[in-house]
Formats: C-alpha cells, structure tokens, sequence
C-alpha cells in the first residue's frame, strides 16, 4: 500500500511497562503526527486504568486512533484491527506511530496475515471447558498426536494460544501452522517503516511493572473493574482477561484481599512481560533494539 503521508511509519513494540506508549507520544508530538493503537487490551472501551490508555493529558498533546473503539462483549481479533488500520492507511493524517505490546498485531502488518474462519461457538465451549478443568494438557496431547508442527511450535506457557491452536484444529480439520501459510499480503513493507522493539533491562521492568500497578489502583481500578462486573459480561470474554481483572475481581468477590490480588496481579503482568520478551526475540530479531532506560531512542536513532 502506498502512504501519502511524507514520513515513513514507525512501528513501537516492546513489554508491557517499557514505555512504548511515551516515546510514541514524544515522536508523534514532534512530527505532527498520530499515535496509532496496537495492542489488543487497549481497544476496549470498558478498560482505560487497567491498560495504562492514554490519559486526557496525552490525548491533547497528538492525536490517538484505534484506542477504545471496541465494546468489552467484542471478540475483536488482528484481523479485524488490520481492517480497522487499512482505513487510516488509505488516508494517513500524518506520520503514523504504531505501537503497542501485541506483536502479532505488528508482524502481520508487515509479513501479511492468514483469515481462518469463525470458531463455532460449541468448539470454543469445550476448548475453555478443558482450561477451566486444568485439563489443558488434553489440548496439548490432541495437538502433539494431530498437529505436531504447531504443537512443537507453541509456547506452552501461553494458555490462549494452546487454546486457539486447538480450536482451529477441531474447527477446520487443518493446523494453525498450515494455516499461516495462506498469509494475505501485509498492508505495509518492512522496508517502509521504521521498527523498533524497546528492551529495557528485566530487573527494571519489574520495577517499573509493580510500580505502575499501584498507580492504577490509586488512579481508581477497583471502581473500573466494578463497572466492568455491572456488564455481566462471559468471563472467557478477551476483555475479561485483561492483565489485573481477575485478580482484582477475586478481590472485589472476597476471595483474595487486596494485597494479595496485588501481588497476583503483578506476577502475572511480569510473567506475561518475559512471554512478551521471547516472542519478540523470535519474531523481531532484525528490528532494532534499544534499552530506553540507558538510551533516548529519539537521540540514538534516526527517526
């Protein structure tokens, strides 16, 4: 696709915590330009503390697109966000800053993406039937017996993906990795864009993780994950998953106290943080690197 605006896009990935969002801002206010969203959790309207959206402050300082535009009942998926992204592409408003923590999001961008079919809703039933029992390693096993090359594939400590490799098995009769290979061709070139990964060093990404955790329960998260309980929504639900919900609503249910789903909630998010780490690792390796806490990307490199 060819853009219109002047300067090429500059994709941001990166852990959660690492300051993504910041140094997007920053370039965006610098070049006239808008802050695109990429990030799954960050689309849902019903969650703005919990998925660090951007605040009013930012929003005045650059334009921001595709952040809570999808209603928390939505299985919204990277195909849909390509679509939404294909209708700012068309026209740009200026130089883009894509960034966000979800690099599927970002790779299929620019290595094109493959349109597997709705998963019925009785397939997903018994895939989340088997996770809640803790059954998961009957999907595995279903997996490594019918699927071997997704199965040795998969990394075994992301449950959403295990889940989402069966039900593609069951729902069509091929494998994921089969799949993939019917990629559509990506809306943007590697070659046009500029792709960064933020990598800052791990000891100070938990830090910086259980920091901000306690800024967003003082910037009011137990009243937002409330509100999001008054929707009555089905908790296997994305937007129910978002990092801190099920932690905090054990709380607000008095199955866990407050400091208790603190810690729980900030496990997780350093757990999910290294996921994030291996996946960019495997994903991202001729992206450029850079450690934002020794380093000003905006200084080191030319963007």
């Amino acid at each position: 696709m060819t853009l219109s605006a002047q300067l090429p896009p500059v994709l941001i990935a990166g852990p959660t915590a690492s300051g993504k969002s910041e140094l997007a801002l920053r370039l965006a206010e610098r070049d006239g330009g808008v802050v695109v969203n990429a990030d799954a959790a960050q689309v849902y309207d019903c969650w703005r503390v919990l998925t660090a959206r951007p605040s009013a402050t930012d929003l005045a300082r650059a334009p921001h697109l595709l952040y809570g535009h999808v209603r928390g009942g939505t299985r919204y998926s990277v195909g849909a966000w390509l679509r939404d992204l294909a209708q700012i592409l068309a026209n740009p408003p200026g130089r883009l800053v894509i960034t966000g923590g979800t690099g599927l999001y970002l790779t299929a961008l620019t290595e094109g993406l493959t349109e597997i079919p709705a998963i019925p809703t009785e397939i997903r039933a018994r895939s989340q039937a088997l996770i809640d029992g803790g059954r998961i390693e009957e999907l595995l096993a279903d997996l490594a017996r019918e699927d071997r090359e997704t199965h040795d594939r998969l990394d075994r400590a992301n449950p959403v993906r295990i889940q989402r490799a069966w039900e593609v098995l069951r729902a069509t009769g091929r494998g994921l990795t089969d799949w993939h290979r019917d990629a559509t061709p990506p809306l943007i070139d590697a070659a046009d864009c500029v792709r960064i990964v933020l990598a800052p060093e791990t000891s100070l990404l938990n830090d910086r993780i259980e920091r901000r955790f306690g800024r967003m329960l003082d910037a009011g998260a137990l009243d937002e994950v409330r509100a999001f309980l008054t929707l009555d929504l089905d908790p296997a639900l994305p937007a129910a998953r978002v990092l801190g919900a099920p932690d905090l609503i054990a709380h607000l249910r008095g199955q866990a106290t407050l400091a208790e789903a603190t810690e729980a909630a900030v496990i997780r998010t350093r757990q999910f943080a290294k996921r994030q780490r291996s996946w960019f690792r495997g994903r991202m390796a001729d992206w450029i690197w850079v450690d934002p806490l020794t380093e000003d990307p905006l200084s080191s490199l030319t963007i």
